[in-house]
């Protein structure tokens, strides 16, 4: 039996729980500068209109159990025990690192793995969280997993999309019968033109979300590609770019990026991605990844992915990468031996941020600066 289903069970794999906190200190030296440490499982992270660099992390979990309250994901990786320890830092331009919201739904599954604030954005200068440590099943009765939108100032935060509620309600068409998370593993979202994307992994299907909270869906990716666990979604003159972790164990280039295009546009597609076409669907699927647990597009304009781990079988230390697609379409290395990481993005200096060990015991995470050179 597969034990490693989904992307919450993948993000610290059962076996490598007890082990991967010692293998830790013996890990290679990331390549790159360590700007923050400490963090408490980093994930997703992005600039602030302030210039600073706001860090989603998924926090400690907790000790709560909904135990027959609602529907519980099954054994080994249920069932989760929650609590209120996810939070949003920040970092300053000097390295100093601030608790901008705490408070948020953290959860842990019977096989260690913690799930929180699992990324940020900023739509009108204003922050939202994608909190995915919410619901029930995640030991978070009566607070949903969904959107949330922070008062920077204050570190209030409220809740404007309830997606846990919204997937109880729209099944997509495959949904795995020994892989269900009832209330989501939500793992990624940007801003587009005035609207929220989402990603959820554990169901398959890209979301949008207006700032009133209206939640629409954008395209069941089950329906047509089944269970690959999609991750991570960039956008790119109106299509998006959707990477996919894939099912554990790992085998190495087998995960894709989807290209998606938006109704009614006709537009470029990025360098290396083929031809593009009219609706929400997908138009090209891009295979030779591994493990894609964010996308972003660079300054030189190419498509950035980032890979949790490029070994076969379980996570291992040091072999997590970031790639790219030249514009001939080949995928070539410009960052490696990262131990794990789960989040990525560009700063207005054209250098790669990076949530470096981010499926490890909380405490653990780091923040990374890469200098990454042009490509071609």
């Amino acid at each position: 039996m597969n034990l490693f289903r989904s992307l919450s069970t993948a993000l610290i794999v059962g076996a490598a729980v007890a082990s991967l906190g010692p293998v830790i200190a013996l890990a290679q030296q990331p390549k790159g500068t360590v700007i923050a440490t400490g963090l408490e499982a980093p994930r997703g992270l992005r600039f602030g209109p302030d210039g600073d660099l706001y860090v989603a992390e998924a926090g400690t979990g907790g000790t709560t159990s909904t135990g027959t309250a609602c529907r519980q994901v099954v054994p080994p990786v249920g069932p989760y025990t929650g609590g209120k320890t996810g939070r949003i830092s920040k970092i300053s331009l000097n390295g100093t690192v601030t608790t901008v919201a705490s408070g948020f739904p953290s959860t842990k599954d019977a096989m260690g793995d913690l799930i929180g604030v699992a990324d940020v954005v900023f739509l009108d200068d204003t922050l939202y969280a994608l909190v995915a440590g919410g619901g029930c099943s995640h030991g978070n009765l009566g607070s949903p997993s969904g959107i949330a939108q922070v008062n920077r100032s204050t570190g209030e935060w409220k809740l404007i999309a309830n997606v846990g509620a919204f997937l109880k309600t729209h099944p997509t068409k495959y949904e795995s019968a020994d892989d269900f998370e009832p209330d989501g593993t939500l793992y990624s979202i940007i801003a587009v033109d005035g609207v929220l994307y989402t990603v959820e992994p554990n169901h398959g299907e890209v979301l949008s979300v207006t700032k009133n909270g209206t939640i629409n869906q954008v395209i069941d990716i089950s329906a047509s590609e089944g269970h690959i666990v999609p991750t991570a979604i960039a956008e790119w003159f109106g299509s998006f770019y959707v990477g996919n972790l894939n099912l554990f164990p790992i085998d190495p280039k087998w995960a894709r990026v989807l290209t998606i295009s938006k109704p009614g546009y006709d537009g470029d597609l990025a360098p290396g991605f083929g031809n593009d076409a009219l609706g929400y669907h997908i138009v090209n699927s891009k295979a030779g990844f591994t493990t894609v647990v964010a996308v972003d597009f660079g300054p030189d304009g190419l498509l950035y992915a980032l890979e949790l781990s490029d070994a076969p079988g379980n996570p291992t230390p040091g072999t997590g990468k970031v790639v790219r697609v030249k514009r001939s379409g080949e995928i070539e290395v410009v960052v490696d031996e990262l131990t794990v990481p789960t989040g990525m993005t560009f700063g207005l200096d054209n250098r790669l941020y990076i949530s470096n060990f981010g499926a490890a015991p909380a405490g653990a995470g780091q923040i990374l600066r890469v200098d990454v050179p042009p490509g071609e």
